[in-house]
């Protein structure tokens, strides 16, 4: 068995791995034991530029290259379908949309018992039969922590004077000029 592992692999090293094994059964696993669906078929495959501002200010670009696969209910298929007819549907897509070599990969399912999701593929496992693809969900993450930053709160405390309300200074009374 040989095993690679990626925590965000690009849509280039993506399609390497797929085309090295044209023939094996190409299979995704979303949770531990938990295979999708031999029926399952690639529905569509997105490619989404994301701009975005994190807390600490800065201006953050990239592209995401979504697979989203289908498990339709009650599907009786007892084999996934093989590596190289995922290869031709992205050939198809590839013809009308452009996808960028560097765009992070992303794979989108959901089932009955499983919450639709956007995961990483994380690992990908050849054996003599199949690939298998292990994904694992995404993760939340402060950019600017990451770059050694502060996260846009300020580094010192603003100190506030406070007035005592309760004392009987001649703030509030008759002809103390408050009112």
């Amino acid at each position: 068995m040989n095993t690679t592992s990626n925590d965000q692999i690009k849509w280039s090293g993506f399609k390497e791995i797929l085309l090295a094994n044209p023939m094996l059964d190409l299979q995704f696993q979303y949770a531990d034991d938990k295979k999708v669906a031999a029926s399952y078929h690639i529905t569509e495959i997105k490619q989404a530029p994301i701009t975005s501002v994190d807390c600490g200010g800065v201006m953050n670009a990239w592209t995401e290259i979504i697979v989203q696969l289908y498990e339709p209910n009650g599907g009786s298929q007892l084999r996934p379908m093989k590596t190289r007819k995922a290869l031709s549907i992205i050939d198809v897509v590839e013809k009308k949309l452009p996808l960028n070599p560097a765009g992070t990969v992303k794979i989108e399912f959901g089932n009955g018992s499983f919450d639709t999701r956007q995961m990483y593929p994380h690992q990908f496992i050849v054996n003599d039969e199949e690939l298998v693809i292990d994904l694992r969900p995404d993760t939340v993450q402060c950019k600017a922590i990451e770059r050694g930053g502060s996260c846009g709160a300020p580094s010192e405390k603003t100190k506030v004077e406070l007035k005592n309300l309760a004392t009987t200074d001649a703030c509030c009374t008759p002809g103390g000029g408050c009112c």
